[in-house]
């Protein structure tokens, strides 16, 4: 629940009010009951409305980016900043493991631009800068794959990089780069799109892709042409992925906007050819940790390259627990490669379903809104055949529960709530699954109680019970159950609503509370 409170005028008076919204957190056992058996399926019955209907793109025959890449790229954090140097992409790389993120996928360590010197040697071939990286690229790239890991490097489609210092790009240069990257040790190419000539776009990124075939080495090729020739139409295979938008930056604002200009892409991402939104911003520190949590998993559900923008070496434990959240993760990677589609947008209510390869879905409940929101669906919705009950993996609780259908949320201010659904047999082993909410956000002043009530709704086919209804305020609040806030058995199917007053002290300041 999050009360905002602020100041209105109202008869000459200055009085402080707020909106009050609510998702309400309970606990709730379970009785178990013996499992009705499934409903029998009916051949056909299985929703295809989230598959993709056209013909199958061609693609590279490497074998190469079966899944979405996952790994790091410094640009996001560090830009061509002095920080960005050999110290610094040898302590990403020891991070990967010991921060368990080689073990949750992630593999490249990426170099971005900013890492040769301005101009060519006497013979054409790039150079590093001495000073970011006195023992040349060679030498990172070998500390990398000691680790396990894989390499990946930065150059332009034109006569420049993108940076304004203009280092060299690849335009003309390509059969020598590609190699000079082979004989480095690079395993992935991003291939910008700055200083171009005018070339035509195909032409540029199919130039490359035949050079860094002929070295005989697999590298990962990324295009980084920012959708302006719409790529997704012609490069399936010509690149490994390719870039759909312009540039994220770390804000609501932007990841929100790059999110809508790839979610109606999905028909054309599959194996080995990819959707690319940009980088992740992770833990940059421009967004809250939900907002964070929602740019993850929106990607994850897009089947996006998970490229980790933010330094390391400073995140926070709560950036870590993001980015290796090895449910979410799974739901990305998954074997099937199938993009998200958009079941359902009304007013902010965001419902996506993406289809995985053992037969379930993927359900995230995204919440564009800067209030609390109630999104729900059903499993039928989601392309699941008939049960009489399903698994119901929250992938950021890590928790199973079970639902006869219903798949519901109240979803927080900006967050987004993903669930793996599977039709299960054994669904009435999970406990039920327990929906929290309010029925209404009233206006609240300061120093007057205020009435809310709160509702717990049992999706699943089996009694909670032992349910309890809690709810906690910011030191100094009072609140009170005026209605019965636990009950012994709840049964499927049935709401407990609860009464509630709560009072925010006299002189409360202005702002956002929390109240779970």
């Amino acid at each position: 629940m999050r009360v905002h409170i602020g100041t209105i005028h109202r008869r000459g008076h200055r009085r402080i009010v707020g909106a009050l919204s609510a998702a309400l957190l309970c606990t709730a056992g379970v009785t178990a009951l013996p499992a009705a058996a499934d409903a029998p399926h009916t051949p056909g019955t299985t929703d295809t409305a989230h598959t993709s209907r056209t013909a199958a793109a061609p693609r590279l025959p490497d074998g190469l980016a079966q899944t979405p890449p996952m790994g790091f790229n410094n640009w996001n954090s560090t830009q061509c900043r002095a920080e960005f140097n050999e110290e610094m992409v040898k302590g990403i790389a020891d991070l990967f493991l010991a921060k368990g993120l080689k073990d949750a996928g992630y593999q490249y360590v990426n170099l971005d631009d900013c890492w040769a010197l301005p101009t060519r040697d006497g013979n054409g071939k790039l150079v590093p800068d001495p000073r970011r990286f006195p023992h040349g690229i060679k030498a990172v790239a070998d500390y990398v794959h000691a680790k396990g890991l894989k390499f990946g490097i930065y150059t332009s489609a034109g006569i420049k990089t993108c940076n304004s210092a203009g280092f060299p790009g690849g335009l003309g240069h390509e059969r020598s780069d590609a190699q000079q990257f082979a004989d480095w040790g690079v395993d992935y190419l991003k291939y910008d799109n700055c200083n171009n000539l005018g070339v035509d776009a195909k032409q540029r990124y199919r130039t490359m892709r035949d050079a860094l075939k002929a070295t005989g080495r697999p590298i990962v090729y990324s295009i980084c042409e920012w959708g302006e020739n719409k790529p997704w139409e012609w490069a399936s295979d010509v690149g490994h992925l390719w870039r759909t938008t312009g540039d994220i930056s770390d804000s609501w604002s932007s990841m929100l906007g790059i999110a809508k200009q790839n979610l109606p892409l999905a028909p054309y991402a599959g194996p080995g050819h990819w959707n690319d939104p940009d980088m992740l911003e992770v833990g940059n520190g421009g967004m809250t940790d939900t907002e964070y949590r929602s740019h993850f998993s929106l990607w994850a559900m897009m089947s996006a390259p998970l490229l980790i923008g933010s330094d390391l070496r400073k995140a926070t434990p709560e950036t870590f627990e993001i980015l290796s959240n090895k449910d979410v993760i799974a739901v990305d990677q998954d074997a099937l490669g199938k993009q998200a589609t958009v079941l359902k947008s009304d007013s902010g209510r965001w419902t996506l379903v993406k289809q995985l390869a053992d037969g379930g879905r993927a359900v995230a409940l995204f919440n564009e809104t800067g209030q609390p929101q109630r999104i729900t669906t059903t499993a039928r919705d989601a392309g699941l055949p008939q049960s009489a009950g399903y698994r119901l993996r929250d992938l950021w609780q890590h928790r199973d529960t079970h639902t006869t259908g219903t798949i519901s949320a109240t979803v927080p201010a900006h967050g987004t709530t993903v669930f793996r659904v599977t039709a299960d047999k054994r669904w009435a082993s999970y406990p039920p699954a327990v929906e929290t909410g309010i029925d209404h956000a009233p206006l609240v002043e300061a120093g007057t109680p205020a009435a809310v009530r709160s509702t717990v709704r049992n999706l699943g086919g089996t009694p909670a019970s032992d349910l309890t209804v809690t709810l906690k305020t910011p030191q100094g609040w009072q609140s009170k159950a005026t209605t019965p806030a636990t009950a012994r058995a709840l049964a499927g199917g049935r709401t407990l609503t609860t009464s509630w007053r709560i009072t925010a002290p006299a002189g409360t300041a202005p702002g956002a509370y929390d109240l779970p």
